[in-house]
């Protein structure tokens, strides 16, 4: 599950993704867990949630690089697109409105186009967090 975001920029509208990872873990009582993996370029927690490990990723680069932790993650962790959810924000969408969408384009969310580049795969799934336009 990687939070999507701007790693100097937390507590914006723009890295709420990066909130939701940090809710994510303070639930799974992880909040302590996280720890900085130079390898992917990322802040990492470990979790369990009914019977699944997860690997909890808030990419260190900015909005339009975060692909390339996501990938580097993918290939430590032996994941496949497939396995990734992304949590990232939605300018089209109210504020705190969430969609879940599968798949598809990055319909102009940079962060979003980065992970596909990277990945070479528009397979994971999103969690689509309304920001709202200001």
């Amino acid at each position: 599950v990687a939070g999507l975001g701007n790693y100097g920029l937390r507590g914006t509208r723009h890295s709420v993704g990066m909130a939701v990872l940090d809710r994510l873990a303070w639930q799974l009582a992880v909040a302590e867990g996280w720890r900085a993996d130079r390898w992917c370029c990322a802040d990492v927690a470990m979790a369990t949630a009914h019977g699944l490990e997860l690997v909890l990723l808030k990419p260190r680069r900015f909005m339009n690089l975060n692909g390339l932790s996501v990938a580097s993650a993918a290939e430590i962790y032996n994941l496949r697109p497939e396995d990734i959810y992304l949590v990232h924000d939605d300018l089209d969408k109210a504020l705190g409105k969430v969609a879940i969408k599968l798949g598809g384009s990055a319909r102009g969310h940079n962060g979003v186009r980065s992970c596909i580049s990277a990945l070479h795969s528009n397979e994971m799934t999103r969690l689509r967090v309304g920001i709202g336009r200001p």
